[in-house]
């Protein structure tokens, strides 16, 4: 009888880890995932993301902003692509993206080549994510293999969006380091994530008060961000000025070396080098080109792991502005 109960436990812990296994699977991504079923993916991606970034070379920047912006709300599942109707908000007017986030219309242009190629295969959340390195990869960035197989969400969170979740431009160094552990990320995680600012642009309207109120800022600096962006709230608003005057078509170190000079061009930007926790970490990257591509492809991998949904959960959208 006794042998008995052992067999019958043996083969339910057995039942149960089989279980377990065939779930865990289905929730881990791969970098071969479309292999079979979408072999000519990475080519569609890339053929698409160079003609962007040719005709327009902030695109690069607004493509890999589109990334984080997805994931750090409700994971990295589309969501941020969906368009607004009668009945549903999506999050592209929460505070952090409205008149903010962009390339939506290049991720039209990639989902519609890839339906014809595999129609029903990619899901949009995926292609948000290979987009990111691309764009990295075409201004001299570090190249990476991205994990795949995440499904798209059928809803958005406006709410969560407008929460803070997304750190804003005004950030203290305390309150990026407990957004970024939030989504599981280090501190060290954020800092090279932080490098992305490398390229791309800012509005007047989110750096303002650091060039006219803060003292931590090179003069010199100062007084030419303000040729772009005049001291009245609500003039000049939506003028824009590069994050990285030093070379800002290029993804490289000198966002870390700006920062030293006290070049920074949002507060959130500075506070990571300001006499706090995370000055060696700037200056590590300020000298080294290779300790910064490792820990930024590194944080990119694992900010690609936040919360996707997998297996049978999620949809593949064939239009990524609106579920199926």
């Amino acid at each position: 009888m006794e042998y008995n109960k052992q067999r019958i436990v043996l083969v339910v812990v057995y039942l149960m880890m089989l279980m377990w296994s065939c779930c865990y699977s289905q929730a881990q991504l791969r970098s071969d995932f479309y292999s079979e079923s979408c072999p000519s993916l990475f080519p569609a991606v890339r053929q698409v993301v160079q003609r962007a970034v040719a005709k327009e070379p902030r695109m690069a920047a607004s493509l890999l902003r589109l990334f984080f912006h997805d994931c750090f709300v409700n994971g990295c599942d589309g969501s941020i692509l969906l368009d607004d109707t009668s009945s549903f908000v999506g999050e592209k007017t929460a505070g952090p993206n409205n008149n903010s986030v962009r390339g939506f219309e290049v991720i039209d242009r990639i989902k519609s080549r890839v339906e014809r190629l595999c129609p029903g295969v990619v899901s949009c959340a995926d292609i948000v994510a290979i987009t990111a390195r691309d764009s990295v990869l075409l201004l001299g960035g570090p190249k990476w293999s991205v994990k795949l197989g995440r499904r798209d969400s059928t809803k958005a969170n406006f709410k969560a969006a407008n929460s803070g979740v997304i750190p804003p431009p005004s950030s203290t160094l305390k309150n990026l380091i407990n957004r970024f552990r939030a989504q599981g990320l280090s501190t060290r995680d954020m800092v090279a994530l932080s490098g992305a600012h490398t390229i791309g642009q800012a509005r007047c309207v989110t750096f303002r008060n650091r060039i006219y109120n803060q003292s931590n800022i090179d003069l010199s600096f100062a007084l030419s961000r303000r040729r772009i962006c005049p001291a009245a709230s609500g003039s000049g608003d939506n003028n824009a000025a590069v994050l990285d005057p030093r070379s800002p078509g290029r993804f490289d170190l000198s966002y870390y070396k700006q920062l030293i000079k006290q070049r920074g061009l949002l507060t959130s930007d500075q506070v990571l080098f300001n006499g706090g926790s995370t000055d060696s970490l700037v200056v590590a990257y300020s000298r080294s080109l290779y300790a910064f591509y490792s820990d930024f492809v590194r944080a990119m991998i694992r900010m690609g792991d936040i919360r996707p949904l997998t297996g049978s959960n999620g949809q593949i959208r064939h239009n990524c502005r609106r579920p199926n």
